[in-house]
């Protein structure tokens, strides 16, 4: 499937944009892993710089940057908010002109989100088509395919090589240890390179500051859930560590529609089991040079229904009586050494980034081994960056940031029925990029970079964006703009991909599929920042998408993946926010989204037009807090059981959560998801539950 653009496109005109967002302010603030739907076929950061320490008077922190603020949804985007997505280097949002999103781990916390599916759900310009717990997950940024979406974890590219398109599943990822989460949108390429056509997404793990503290964390609820987390940080004069473990599991998730389920088979509910580790130390050995070690290791779990079995009268597919299951390890670490030069004007980060993800899917219907505990299907992928970075203070508003990359990656999908891997292969790419942040009088904000990257399968490849903005802020006032583009290189599994049952053969020649698109709008704050509001204009085009199961064209009796594709996705980002009072803030966002399949001339499947969500959170006491949040999605393109194309029905949510804080060291905790109890599916065949309630205590040390 690709990414089309339709013969009429709608625009938004002023006055809808005023309704949309005055009605805004009073809102109460994979399983049987399906196959994603591609845009016609269309599916961070470099190391997080650490939070100032007290040191003695005679040392200066390598690599010092300010803590990012503890700022609710509602004030994602005040001035004191800093993120490192969209420049590599520690900025305030107000002076940046890309389109962000900013959770903190105060925002987690409130909302006890313990999915990070779950915690993007409301963030704009986002559509999540979650499982079970554990399931296949795919996030589509303004319509682009889930594989056009950068995603990384204090700075490394957590992506799997050995998927079909490389694409990061979310599935298995919480959020216990996070600190903050940046959503970027619109094409990135300039800075990042292969796969950041639709955005970023780059998680931090928290940074150990201080004292030492241990924190301990247990809840249980709906559906067999019991979830526990502990963790411990702190610092030295020149080390700062921060250890995370974590155990989710899920026993029983209803999943499997009941109508679909053949007279007399009983349901069978999902199993889900997570045990993840993360670790940061970092250590000053002198005034210039320090040492940051990061890693992250996940032993997931899960049992859930595949459906192998066919309706002859309704030509449908049947869940099978027998659970499937999957097995999944996945390693991320990163060592890097940053110099600091010049007193701190210079600084340079040399370091290596190491991915390792291994699955296993075993299906008791599939081939050969039909009622076996044998593996059908293992993937096997390792990523391996060396990187060199730099940003240097040219004078005073003018900072240059360059970088050099290899990566090297290598995968290899093994189906047992055929006996020989699927794909097997290796890729290398060398990037370069410079990027000149700007900053005119407090004024004018200009980001702009180029990139190079040449790779050993289809050669070079030139990106790049510039995203200047303007404030005034006599008037509180922001006026932004950007233009970027992108491209995705060819996946191991694309280039690679042979199966002789089916007559498929590998491409050695694909071209990298390829976007450019831009973004408009104004941001505005009235009555001291109580009141804010804004809109973001957007458009994205994609060409050269790659699609499977192409005739050849030098033989129509074979198939392989081939450039054929061509989509385009346009759109609005609306947000009001207001401070009532201290204690009380509103916020509202809408997001319209038009994605369509040029080639085909029909909508994208999985990119609902309308979205608004809204959250309301209310520090009632000193000791007690209160969230709502509220989602609206409307109907959008799928496809049912038998494999033809519906409109999905759409839904609403509204989830409440409290926390209260028994003394300085304990506090309980609770919520309420699905309160309206609805029962929707999303994506089709996929059921979610219906009302769950939950509850624990964390103790915290002081």
């Amino acid at each position: 499937m690709t990414l089309h653009q339709s013969s009429s496109r709608r625009r938004i005109s002023p006055a809808l944009l005023s309704a949309l967002l005055a009605s805004a302010a009073f809102i109460p603030s994979a399983h049987a892993e399906p196959a994603e739907p591609p845009l016609p076929a269309i599916q961070v950061s470099p190391a997080p710089k650490k939070p100032n320490q007290h040191l003695p008077k005679n040392r200066k922190r390598v690599d010092a940057k300010p803590k990012p603020a503890e700022a609710s949804a509602a004030s994602a985007n005040l001035p004191n908010n800093l993120v490192t997505s969209p420049t590599t280097i520690p900025t305030p949002v107000s002076q940046i002109a890309s389109s962000i999103t900013v959770i903190t781990a105060k925002d987690i916390q409130d909302t006890q989100r313990r999915t990070v599916p779950d915690l993007l759900q409301t963030v704009p310009g986002l559509n999540v088509a979650p499982n079970a717990p554990g399931g296949l997950t795919s996030v589509f940024i303004r319509g682009a395919n889930s594989y056009h979406t950068k995603v990384l974890i204090d700075g490394i590219d957590v992506s799997d090589p050995s998927s079909p398109n490389r694409a990061f599943d979310f599935g298995p990822l919480t959020t216990f240890g996070l600190e903050q989460v940046e959503v970027l949108r619109g094409p990135q390429g300039g800075l990042y390179g292969s796969d950041a056509m639709g955005g970023v997404i780059s998680m931090t793990t928290k940074t150990g500051n201080g004292a030492p503290q241990w924190s301990t964390l247990l809840e249980g609820g709906s559906f067999g859930t019991f979830n526990q987390a502990t963790s411990v940080s702190g610092s030295t004069s020149d080390t700062r560590y921060a250890f995370t473990t974590s155990h989710m599991r899920v026993d029983s998730t209803p999943v499997v529609p009941l109508s679909s389920l053949p007279p007399g088979q009983k349901r069978n509910n999902d199993f889900y089991d997570n045990l993840t580790f993360h670790g940061k130390v970092s250590h000053d050995f002198s005034e210039m040079f320090s040492v940051n070690a990061v890693a992250r290791y996940t032993d997931a779990h899960l049992r859930y229904t595949e459906s192998d079995g066919f309706n002859p009268v309704t030509f449908a597919t049947v869940p099978n009586p027998i659970q499937s299951r999957s097995d999944s390890k996945q390693f991320n670490g990163l060592v890097e050494g940053v110099f600091k030069l010049l007193d701190g004007r210079f600084n340079n980060h040399v370091g290596v980034t190491y991915t390792d993800v291994q699955r296993n899917t075993t299906d008791p219907y599939g081939p050969p081994f039909y009622g076996s505990d044998t593996p059908n299907s293992s993937y096997h992928g390792d990523r391996a960056k060396v990187y060199w970075r730099s940003d240097l203070a040219l004078v005073r508003g003018q900072t240059l940031v360059t970088g050099v990359e290899h990566e090297t990656e290598r995968g290899r999908i093994d189906q047992a029925v055929f006996n020989i891997p699927v794909a097997a292969g290796s890729i290398q790419n060398l990037g370069s990029y410079a990027e000149l942040q700007s900053n005119f009088f407090d004024r004018l904000f200009i980001v702009s970079n180029v990139r190079h990257d040449q790779n050993d399968h289809f050669g070079g490849h030139d990106t790049f964006r510039v995203a200047p903005a303007i404030v005034i802020p006599e008037t509180g006032t922001k006026l932004k703009a950007s233009y970027g583009t992108g491209f995705h290189a060819p996946s191991i599994d694309q280039l690679y991909s042979t199966n002789p049952a089916f007559g498929v053969v590998s491409n050695l020649n694909l071209k990298p599929e390829e976007s450019k698109g831009y973004d408009y709008g104004f941001e505005q704050a009235l009555f001291n920042k109580r009141l804010q509001f804004g809109g973001t204009w957007y458009h994205n085009s994609f060409n050269n998408l790659i699609e499977s199961f192409q005739p050849v064209p030098t033989d129509p009796t074979l198939f392989s993946y081939e450039n054929v594709a061509l989509a385009t996705t346009h759109g609005l980002e609306a947000f009001t926010s207001f401070a009532l009072t201290e204690s009380l803030t509103l916020r509202g966002d809408y997001t319209h989204t038009i994605a369509t399949d040029d080639t085909k001339h029909i909508a994208l499947k999985r990119r609902p037009a309308h979205k608004w969500s809204a959250q309301a959170k209310w520090a009632a006491t000193d000791k007690l807090t209160l969230t709502a949040t509220a989602l609206w999605i409307s109907s959008w393109s799928d496809a049912d059981a038998t494999g033809a194309t519906v409109r999905a029905p759409g839904y609403q949510l509204l989830n409440l959560a409290a926390n209260y804080k028994v003394d300085q060291n304990w506090s309980v905790f609770g919520r309420i998801d699905n309160v309206l109890d609805r029962h929707y599916q999303n994506p089709l065949g996929f059921e979610k539950t219906g009302i769950g309630v939950y509850g624990g205590l964390r103790f915290v040390t002081n």
